[in-house]
Parts: structure tokens; C-alpha cells; sequence
């Protein structure tokens, strides 16, 4: 099956007063219809920058992004916007995503005007009103502003957004990360119901292990711009190969009282992302680095469909 997305060696960098940031480095991956690609990591790790680089938030600095086989990375004009339609994102703050001095009946309108696809008012309407259905937003709220709301009901908006132009490929920036518990749950269950719905094929970007183990086909993992592992969901979970997606895993909590929780702590300070020097760019905090790893690392096929970036990688899995 053709990918959906298929992005092959894409960077983005951002000039700074102390050099050029590194902010995604040489990342490559693709996403096929209808499935979901998680992508996990800590804060500042290039996550959200990657996403918007994708679907063109920001240009790319080099590289290539493929939107079902056309290559799209240098879209200008008529042919970006059109092509941005099958390609929207769900922000990490629903509040700050929405116009506060529109209502909710506008803010999901908004969309649909722009694109002009429905010509009678009566058309758009129907349209709001189907939307707002489909994500569980009550009729009751169509006059109501974002800071009536609470977060769950204001992140649904944002869905029905995202959703009114029938996009192919969506972007999910941590859409759960600014709700309760218990709302992120409805809003994961509502998310995976319309994949099913409507084919979507989703980019799920977050840094709770637990929520994309919940809703991931495949995950990949990245450290300061890069990818350090990629493989299916549940293999990362049973057969953990890099040693920081191993320290990532060691910090999710367990309800087990009866398990012990091996916590694997590092130590050492980042490496900068402004300038970096070729080479693992986790060395200076993993317990296991040696002189070679100071050359330049890949992503290397080490079980079937299961990459990782590490020159050790067999020798730290055979300990």
C-alpha cells in the first residue's frame, strides 16, 4: 500500500545569535492510509516542529514531504492552499487555538467559508450543524464563546475544524496533554472512532507513552531533531532496543504495588541543539557510550521493521 505521508530526509533549522539550531535533523518515515504514527520524546525534542514543517506551518530547510506520492515540499500559492486542505492539525491548547471573540457556530464556519465550497448560508448551516454532531458538541453551545467552555468541549471544536474540509492526513500536536484524565480519554476514543469514520491517517505527536501506546500503529522516538528508534507500537512496548527509549519507559508509572520500578536515571548535561558535532547526540548521557559513538550514527534495520540508531545497539541488548 501506498504511504499517505512519506517524508525522506527532512530538516528544519533556525538561525540563532549563538548559530543554527538543529531543531528535526535528517528524519525520515511514512505514514499509510488509516493508520497512526506516534511520535514521542521529551519537551524540545523537535516534536511539534517536525508536524508543522509537514503540512507546511513552516518551510522546510531541505528535504522532501510526499502527500499521496506528489511531492509537496515547495508549494507556493494557489496549489499550497489547496493542497492544505487534505492536510490539518488539532492544537495542544484549545483555548489559545480559538478566536476568543468568535462563537462556536463561527469558529467551526470559519473553515468552510475560506475554502468556499458552500455557496447558500442554508448549506453552511447544515454543515456546522452535522460537525458539531459528529464531535459531540450540543446544539445548545452554538452561541456560546471559547471561555464559556471547558477544555474538553473547546479541544472538540478544534476537531471539527480540523475535520470540516474533509482532510486526508492530520496532525494531532499533544491534543490531550491541556485535559483531565478523564477527558482525555473521550477525546482519544472520539479521535480513533472518526480514523475509523472517515479513513483519516493521523501524526500523533505527545510525550505520554501511555496515550500513544493507546492509539499508535507504529512509534518513533526522537532525541534533539532525530529519530533514535522506530518500530511498532506494541514491539517498542515487549523488545525496547535504544537506551534512551529504555530510560523513557523506566519513568511510565505502574499501578503494579507488587513490581518493582527500575527507574534508569540519566545523568550528564544536553547536547546543544545549536551546532551539534557529528555523532550520537544522547552520548553525553548514556550509560554505555564509548569513543565510536562520537561518529555519526543511523537508523539501522536491527529485527524486522524495528530501526535503531545506535552503533551499540547489539552489544547493550545482549548485557
Amino acid at each position: 500500500m501506498n504511504p499517505v505521508i512519506e517524508i525522506q530526509h527532512l530538516k528544519k533549522y533556525f538561525s540563532s545569535n549563538k548559530g543554527v539550531l538543529h531543531a528535526v535533523d535528517d528524519v525520515s518515515f511514512s505514514i499509510e492510509k488509516g493508520k497512526t504514527m506516534g511520535v514521542v520524546g521529551e519537551s524540545g525534542c523537535g516534536k511539534s516542529t517536525l508536524g508543522r514543517t509537514i503540512i507546511h506551518l513552516q518551510e522546510s530547510t531541505d528535504g522532501k514531504i510526499f502527500l499521496n506520492g506528489e511531492d509537496i515540499t515547495f508549494l507556493k500559492g494557489k496549489k499550497l492552499a489547496k493542497t492544505r486542505e487534505k492536510m490539518q492539525i488539532i492544537f495542544q491548547d484549545p483555548y489559545s487555538s480559538l478566536n476568543p471573540r468568535m462563537m462556536v457556530e463561527d469558529l467551526i464556519k470559519e473553515p468552510l467559508l475560506v475554502s468556499r465550497r458552500y455557496k447558500s448560508k442554508a448549506e453552511l448551516e447544515e454543515q456546522v450543524t452535522k460537525l458539531m454532531d459528529r464531535v459531540g458538541v450540543e446544539k445548545r453551545l452554538r452561541n456560546a464563546y471559547p471561555h464559556e467552555l471547558d477544555g474538553g468541549r473547546r479541544q472538540r471544536i478544534g476537531i471539527a475544524r480540523a475535520l470540516a474540509l474533509n482532510p486526508e492526513f492530520i496532525v494531532c500536536d499533544e491534543p490531550v496533554s491541556a485535559l483531565d484524565v478523564s477527558i482525555q480519554a473521550q477525546v482519544l476514543n472520539l479521535l480513533m472512532d472518526l480514523q475509523d469514520e472517515f479513513g483519516l491517517t493521523l501524526m500523533f505527536i505527545t510525550h505520554n507513552l501511555s496515550v500513544v501506546r493507546h492509539i499508535s500503529d507504529n512509534i518513533c522516538v526522537m532525541y534533539l531533531g532525530q529519530l533514535v528508534e522506530t518500530c511498532p507500537s506494541e514491539d517498542l512496548f515487549t523488545t525496547t532496543l535504544h537506551p534512551y527509549t529504555k530510560a523513557l519507559l523506566s519513568a511510565v508509572p505502574s499501578a503494579d504495588i507488587h513490581k518493582p520500578m527500575n527507574r534508569i536515571l540519566l545523568k550528564g548535561e544536553i547536547t546543544s541543539p545549536i551546532n551539534p558535532k557529528p555523532g550520537c547526540r544522547f552520548a553525553s548521557r548514556c550509560p554505555y557510550a564509548e569513543e565510536k559513538c562520537m561518529n555519526p550514527q543511523s537508523l539501522e534495520e536491527v529485527l524486522p521493521g524495528h530501526f535503531a540508531s545506535c552503533c551499540k545497539i547489539h552489544e547493550i541488548n545482549t548485557l
